[in-house]
C-alpha cells in the first residue's frame, strides 16, 4: 500500500505510477469528449451548419453524461476500474472515429450524443485512486487526478486546431478528431495491461446487489429516492431546450420523452426499493451502516462547484466581450485562464482536506465561493477589466478547490460503493452546470452570478449543519463472511 510520504515523482512506486497512468486516461477521455469544441468553427463551415444546429450539438454532447455516470458508477464497482476505463477509452475512440467520418448532420448529432458517455470516465478513476491511496493521501491524489485529467478539454483546444490546420481547412477537423480517437484506443489497451484494480494483496470490495445503491436505513432510502429526481429534471430541461428553444423536434416527440423519463424514474424507484427491501424486515448492524446524507450533501456541493465551473467557462468569453468591449481574441485568452486554474486549485483542495479535515475545507471553499461570486454579481462596465479578471480567478480557485475537496471525501464513505457514490456526485455536477446555464438564459449576468453565490451560501450552511467529518474505520464484509476494517483517518 502507499507509504505515508507522498512523492509525485517517485515513479517506481506502483501507487504513483497508477496515479499518473489514470489521470492521463482521464485527460484523454476529456480530449475525446470535447474534441469538437475548438474545431466547431471549421466544422460549421465544412458541413454548412446553422447556429441552431451547432447549439444542439453542444447540448447533445452532455445529455448522455448525466445517466452514464450513474450507470458507469455501478459497473466500475462490480467489474473494476481497469476493465471499465480501458473499455471507455476504446469504445470512445471508435465513436470518435465515427464522428470524424460523418457525412450528414443527423449522423453528427447521433454520434455526438453517444460520445457523451465518455464523460463518465471520470467516475472510474475515482474508484481506482481510492484503491491505491490511503485516507490520509486520498485528497491530494484525487485532486491531482481530477485537476490534471480535467485539463483534457483545454488540451483539445491547444492541440487539435494545429492538427486540423496541418491537414487543411476542408477535412483537417476530421483528421484531428480521428487521430484523437486512435490515440484513445491505443492508450485504452496500454492502460489495461499497465494497471491493476488494487495493490497486491488487497481485496477489491464489491456491492452485494446491482441495479441501485444499497442504503442502511429507511430514512436514507427516502432521501436516496428524492436525490435521484434532480437528474431526471435536468434531462427534462434538456428536452425542453431542444424542443421549445431550438425546435429540433415537435411537442409530440418531447411529450414522449417526458413520459419516458417519468417511467424510468418510477422504474428506478422500484429498483431502489427492491435492492433495499431487506431493511424493512431486519436492522443493518450498526458497524456496517453509513449515512446517505453524506452523499446527498456532496451531491449538492459538487453541483455547486463543478456546476459553476461548467457554466462560467461557457459564458466567460462572451461576458468579457459584451461587458467590457474586449476584442474576441483577448477575451478568449482571458477566459482561458479559468480552466487552467484546475491544474493547481483542485489538487490544493484535496491537499487541504488531507491536512485540516474534509468538513472544514468544504466549508471554507463554499463560503469563499459565496463571497467571490457575490463580488462578481456587483460588477458593472465601469469596473476595471483586470479587477474583474482577478475576481473571476478568485471565484474559480474556490469552485475548483471545492471540487477537489468533494472527491477527497467521496471514497471515505463506503469503499465497495465508491464508484456509485462518485457517479451520483459527478452527475450532480452536470446537473448544476445545466441548472446555472438555464438560469443564465433567462436573466442578466449579475443575477446569474448572484444565483451561484446564493447556492454557495445554501451549500455552506448544509455542510456546517449536516455534514459529518469521516473518522474511525469503514467496515467491509468479505465474501467468506469475515469483516475487514479500513482506516478512514
Amino acid at each position: 500500500m502507499a507509504s505515508s510520504q507522498f512523492n509525485l515523482f517517485a515513479l517506481k512506486k506502483p501507487e504513483i505510477r497508477t496515479l499518473h497512468l489514470t489521470w492521463f486516461a482521464f485527460f484523454l477521455s476529456f480530449m475525446v469528449w470535447f474534441s469538437h469544441a475548438p474545431l466547431m468553427v471549421v466544422i460549421r463551415e465544412s458541413m454548412n451548419l446553422s447556429e441552431q444546429e451547432v447549439k444542439i450539438l453542444f447540448i447533445l454532447n452532455i445529455a448522455l453524461t448525466i445517466p452514464a455516470r450513474i450507470v458507469v458508477g455501478m459497473l466500475v464497482d462490480k467489474y473494476g476500474p481497469r476493465q471499465l476505463f480501458s473499455s471507455i477509452l476504446i469504445l470512445g475512440g471508435l465513436i470518435s472515429i465515427a464522428f470524424a467520418n460523418t457525412q450528414t448532420y443527423q449522423q453528427m448529432a447521433l454520434v455526438r450524443f453517444l460520445l457523451g458517455f465518455v464523460g463518465a470516465g471520470f467516475v472510474v478513476g475515482i474508484r481506482m485512486i481510492s484503491e491505491w491511496f490511503p485516507a490520509r493521501q486520498t485528497g491530494i491524489a484525487q485532486g491531482i487526478y481530477g485537476g490534471w485529467g480535467n485539463f483534457g478539454s483545454a488540451g483539445a483546444a491547444l492541440i487539435l486546431p494545429s492538427i486540423a490546420l496541418y491537414y487543411g481547412a476542408e477535412n483537417g477537423w476530421r483528421y484531428a478528431i480521428g487521430i484523437t480517437g486512435v490515440i484513445a484506443i491505443i492508450y485504452g489497451c496500454i492502460y489495461f495491461f499497465s494497471v491493476s484494480n488494487t495493490p497486491k494483496g488487497s481485496t477489491y470490495f464489491k456491492p452485494k446487489k446491482m441495479g441501485a445503491m444499497e442504503v442502511t436505513s429507511k430514512m436514507d432510502l427516502v432521501l436516496y429516492i428524492i436525490m435521484n429526481a434532480p437528474m431526471y429534471v435536468a434531462l427534462s430541461v434538456l428536452t425542453w431546450k431542444l424542443s421549445e428553444k431550438m425546435h429540433w423536434f415537435d411537442n409530440n416527440v418531447a411529450m414522449t420523452i417526458y413520459i419516458g423519463l417519468i417511467s424510468l424514474y418510477l422504474f428506478q424507484v422500484y429498483k431502489i426499493i427492491d435492492v433495499n427491501k431487506s431493511i424493512f424486515s431486519e436492522e443493518v448492524p450498526e458497524i456496517q451502516r453509513y449515512s446517505f446524507k453524506q452523499v446527498a450533501i456532496l451531491n449538492l456541493a459538487y453541483g455547486l462547484t463543478f456546476g459553476a465551473e461548467l457554466a462560467v467557462v461557457s459564458m466567460l468569453p462572451l461576458y468579457y466581450v459584451d461587458t467590457f468591449n474586449v476584442e474576441p481574441v483577448l477575451a478568449g485568452i482571458l477566459a482561458g485562464i479559468y480552466p487552467v486554474i484546475n491544474l493547481f486549485a483542485r489538487p490544493a483542495g484535496g491537499w487541504l482536506s488531507d491536512k485540516i479535515g474534509r468538513k472544514i475545507t468544504l466549508g471554507i471553499v463554499s463560503f469563499g465561493a459565496a463571497v467571490s461570486f457575490f463580488i462578481l454579481s456587483q460588477v458593472t462596465s465601469e469596473w476595471t477589466l483586470w479587477v474583474v479578471v482577478a475576481a473571476t480567478i478568485l471565484a474559480g480557485i474556490f469552485s475548483k478547490a471545492g471540487s477537489g475537496a468533494v472527491y477527497a471525501m467521496v471514497p471515505l464513505i463506503q469503499r465497495r460503493m465508491t464508484g456509485q457514490f462518485a457517479g451520483m456526485v459527478g452527475a450532480f455536477g452536470n446537473v448544476g452546470g445545466l441548472a446555472f446555464l438555464t438560469v443564465l438564459s433567462f436573466v442578466s449576468t449579475d443575477i446569474f452570478f448572484m444565483v451561484i453565490a446564493a447556492t454557495a451560501a445554501f451549500v455552506f450552511f448544509a455542510i456546517i449543519i449536516f455534514l459529518d467529518e469521516p473518522k474511525g474505520h469503514m467496515v467491509e464484509v468479505l465474501e467468506d463472511g469475515t469483516v475487514e476494517m479500513i482506516e478512514v483517518k
